[in-house]
């Protein structure tokens, strides 16, 4: 066999596919990521294979093509909340198979899926000791029903492992336990070595990069044509080199340089580039370190933050418990593919960055986007802007001497999510600053809602053999549970304290979170200002009580005797840190906390259906058959006239569009659900009620941050009928257009659906009828996620803002937008009428990337097409 070669590590020998040899003379001019690629397509590439090398090859000669190539990840990796949808998506795909005569096991993956259970567990219950196992107990009544679904589908499709809640976030259980970095196989008789590669469901699936594993993430839609056998069709891609030079400097931390690489890489468009780390600051750094960088990719807006394997990727595998065996042949496979990292190497990229680690400092992001990185004593001047000019100073003099919270008090003190939690050297660090914090008699005011969550059971052995655990407690950050929480929008009641101040007069706290998102209302609906911190940053935010100071160099807190404690007293050296780590770790931990969680007895307990076809229950709240799981119901693309259903801004994140937290029990959706049976007062989150298309409908648009510009004062989630004039629902008014039998489009402004992979944000547009969505730009998993839904996306001249349209309802827009005009970045004319007058013409680009996204948008969507594939494999 041409371009293959053998392997031997210790007693065995490995197939491999030779990029070495495929490669020659070009091999160090390419990117290690597409060496990845190249790799895939030699061992999995049929008759195209020749083509397939070519077109990565011939991409050195500018550093961009247009050309396409198939990519086979080896796994696939979900989180309950995206793979909820997708399992029901399955289910209904089965059911219309086995309607129209055909066999619904047809419909099985073809590779590995793994599901984490991480997404929905809230906050509860903080600052006791029963805190977890209370917030468990929730979890397991709330989302019963739901769980006994995912259990049903991990019985009747082959090769779908769920992990059960508290066995973490699904990046931490990725980066510690399922990747391998290089995976085997057998295959044809013969034992094979390749990459360890996959997609997952959650656009922070990068983190894993961070130890040479190259991945991305997806919308749910994606991962199901990829489940059942469809490769990932993609541009070869431009990669964007990032040169690291120079050190961290002392007092410096991972979650600093994350946040400052977000800053600089978010001023230049990354919309399906990826980056790939390079130069030799890389290896002062450990894989750790690496992984925080890599979880913000979907911050800074690229496909990837890949950092090649070297030897701290090895260290890594040895402290999390991975076998000698493994690890040998890791190295042994790097070494020989040419995949190996070297610091003095300079690869061909298609533009090249620099960052210097000795000029990072201290950092916050905030208050509302994550890419608005400040250095860590200016949340004052942060702050002011945001309180419309508002005097921090008065509110800094209300909390102090009147001792209640006011503008700037801290709400919610959180220390959570994958991007922080899964490097224990973070969590060491603000657990010596808990236990020194502790030892001056320095604790937080009661308004402050303290959490630590961390992302796998593994954290909490070694916080407490470090003695660090019993620090947390004292300051009231007990373990809450092992999930998303805070960083997803589970946060929980707030403190009574703040709870009261809320209802007594009008005041703007702000939340402190070691996550990844601050967009207004995500942590909370009654909190817009937020901060993304490291977490000793969040426990001396915490003790603070308030970001209206300088906190690095103003007190921070009273000791027990009375004294001023400033955070240069309590900060960590990296010499305590080393230390404490030291004490803190056993690579036995590892294997120990999962088979732990995974031998859940509450788990065991769930009892599921046992058929090739889900049972569905006509008065669940949680699972129903989702209209658009069936064959097509016809292309949305064509010449038409559109009118506008909504006209919004700029940065309209996956989060505006279908809300992950709490179900408000005043809304439309809690309408729902209450007619249907349910508690008012315990309605859970959208997030676990993503098997519901009536109730996610229901939530669209409905951040309290999203502003329709087809009217003044429009409330969120509504819009104006075009003819009668009526303010309704988006639901609503949806419905009469269609019986009216218009289209309906949506217009937008720049980075539209940023954020979370959600696929909801698409299918609930979808269910509204939208045809288009319009857009001065697009994020790359939702722009995949519209097309996955059947939907066009078209990106807007950069002079065509929505704002500055003046759109107004019962103006029509004109596409052409037939189906034999449809390419990759076509143009596509629009016009804009009124009273039949046209206004304005001009030409959008079709937000298209590959002949696939134009096949799947003439049949109608990824469904229609996977089922239409299962049907003529049945025959």
């Amino acid at each position: 066999m041409t371009g293959f070669a053998t392997l031997t590590v210790g007693d065995k020998t490995w197939r491999i596919a030779d990029i070495v040899a495929a490669a020659g003379s070009d091999l160090p001019r390419l990117p290690v990521i597409l060496r990845i690629l190249l790799e895939n397509v030699l061992r999995n590439s049929r008759d195209d294979k020749d083509t397939a090398v070519s077109a990565l090859l011939d991409w050195l000669d500018c550093g961009r093509s247009d050309r396409e190539i198939a990519f086979q990840p080896s796994r696939v990796l979900m989180h309950d909340t995206t793979c909820g949808p997708a399992l029901v998506d399955i289910a209904g795909l089965r059911a219309s198979l086995a309607e129209a005569g055909g066999d619904p096991n047809r419909l099985n993956p073809v590779l590995p899926v793994d599901v984490s259970t991480d997404h929905s567990i809230g906050v509860d219950v903080f600052a006791r000791p029963d805190a977890m196992k209370l917030n468990m107990a929730h979890e397991l009544k709330r989302n019963g029903e739901r769980y006994r679904f995912m259990k049903w589908a991990s019985h009747a499709l082959k090769g779908v492992r769920v992990h059960p809640p508290g066995t973490g976030i699904m990046h931490t259980l990725n980066l510690e336990r399922l990747a391998s970095v290089v995976t085997t196989a057998s295959r044809d008789g013969e034992l094979w070595a390749a990459p360890d590669t996959l997609i997952g469901t959650d656009s922070h699936t990068p983190m894993i990069n961070g130890i040479g594993v190259l991945a991305w993430g997806v919308g749910g839609l994606e991962a199901e044509s990829v489940m059942f056998g469809m490769p990932v069709m993609m541009r070869v891609p431009d990669v964007v080199g990032v040169r690291l030079t120079g050190r961290l400097r002392e007092g410096v931390l991972a979650t600093d340089l994350a946040l400052t690489v977000t800053e600089c890489l978010r001023k230049i468009d990354l919309a399906d580039r990826f980056v790939e780390f390079f130069g030799p600051g890389v290896s002062s750094l450990s894989a750790g370190d690496r992984a925080v960088v890599a979880n913000m990719t979907p911050e800074f807006g690229a496909n990837s933050g890949f950092f090649p394997i070297d030897g701290r990727t090895l260290d890594y595998l040895a402290q999390t418990g991975r076998s000698c065996e493994q690890i040998a042949l890791v190295e042994a496979y790097a070494r020989r593919q040419g995949l190996w990292f070297d610091p003095e190497a300079n690869p061909r990229y298609t533009e090249t960055i620099d960052v210097d680690l000795d000029a990072v400092e201290v950092s916050l992001a905030g208050p509302r986007r994550p890419q608005d990185r400040i250095a860590a004593g200016k949340t004052i001047e942060a702050l002011g802007p945001a309180l419309g000019g508002g005097d921090a100073a008065a509110a800094v003099r209300d909390i102090t001497v009147a001792g209640r919270p006011a503008d700037g008090a801290v709400a919610i003190a959180a220390i959570t999510s994958c991007t922080n939690t899964s490097d224990p050297r973070l969590l060491v660090a603000a657990g010596l600053l808990a236990r020194k914090a502790r030892l001056l008699g320095s604790t937080p005011p009661a308004w402050v809602k303290t959490s630590l969550a961390p992302g796998s059971p593994t954290a909490e052995r070694y916080l407490r053999r470090a003695g660090l655990l019993a620090d947390f407690e004292a300051l009231g950050f007990g373990i809450v549970g092992y999930g998303c929480t805070t960083c997803i929008g589970n946060s929980g009641p707030l403190a009574p304290a703040m709870t009261h101040a809320l209802a007594d007069r009008t005041i703007a706290p702000v939340a402190i979170l070691s996550g990844n998102r601050n967009f207004p209302g995500r942590v909370h609906s009654q909190i817009e200002l937020a901060f993304l911190a490291s977490p000793p940053l969040v426990v001396a935010f915490a003790l603070a009580g308030d970001v209206c100071r300088n906190i690095l160099r103003d007190p921070i807190a009273r000791s027990a005797s009375g004294h001023d404690v400033r955070l240069r007293d309590i900060w960590p050296t990296g010499a305590e840190i080393d230390a404490a780590l030291a004490q803190a770790r056993d690579a036995g931990d590892y294997a120990e906390a999962y088979d732990a969680a995974e031998a859940s007895a509450d788990w065991a307990g769930f009892e599921a259906p046992d058929s090739a076809l889900f049972p569905w229950e006509k008065g669940s709240t949680y699972i129903r058959r989702p209209p658009f799981a069936g064959f097509s119901n016809g292309t949305r693309l064509g010449s038409y006239a559109a009118v506008p259903l909504l006209v919004l801004g700029d940065d309209i994140t996956t989060d505006h569009i279908s809300p992950a937290g709490a179900v408000p029990p005043a809304s439309e959706a809690a309408a729902y659900l209450i007619a249907h049976g349910e508690d008012r007062h315990d309605l859970n989150v959208f997030a676990s009620r993503r098997g519901n298309w009536e109730v996610m409908l229901r939530g669209l648009f409905t951040n309290k941050s999203v502003r329709n510009l087809l009217g003044a004062d429009l409330p969120p989630g509504t819009t104006i009928h075009a003819d009668s004039g009526d303010r309704m629902s988006l639901r609503a008014t949806a419905e009469r257009y269609a019986e009216e039998d218009r289209s309906v489009v949506v217009i937008a402004g720049e980075r539209y659906g940023m954020g979370s992979s959600r696929d909801w944000a698409a299918k609930g547009v979808a269910l509204l009828g939208v045809r288009a969505v319009l857009a001065l730009s697009f994020e790359r998993i939702h722009r995949s996620n519209l097309i996955g839904m059947g939907i066009l996306p078209l990106r807007l001249p950069t002079d065509h803002r929505p704002q500055d349209l003046g759109l107004r309802p019962g103006d029509s827009l004109e596409i052409d937008a037939g189906l034999e005009a449809i390419a990759p970045r076509a143009p596509v004319t629009v016009r804009i009428l009124r009273d039949g007058t046209q206004l304005d013409s001009f030409v959008a680009a079709a937000a298209i990337e590959t002949n696939l996204e134009c096949e799947t948008l003439r049949i109608g969507g990824l469904l229609p097409l996977i089922l239409q594939k299962a049907e003529s494999a049945s025959v």
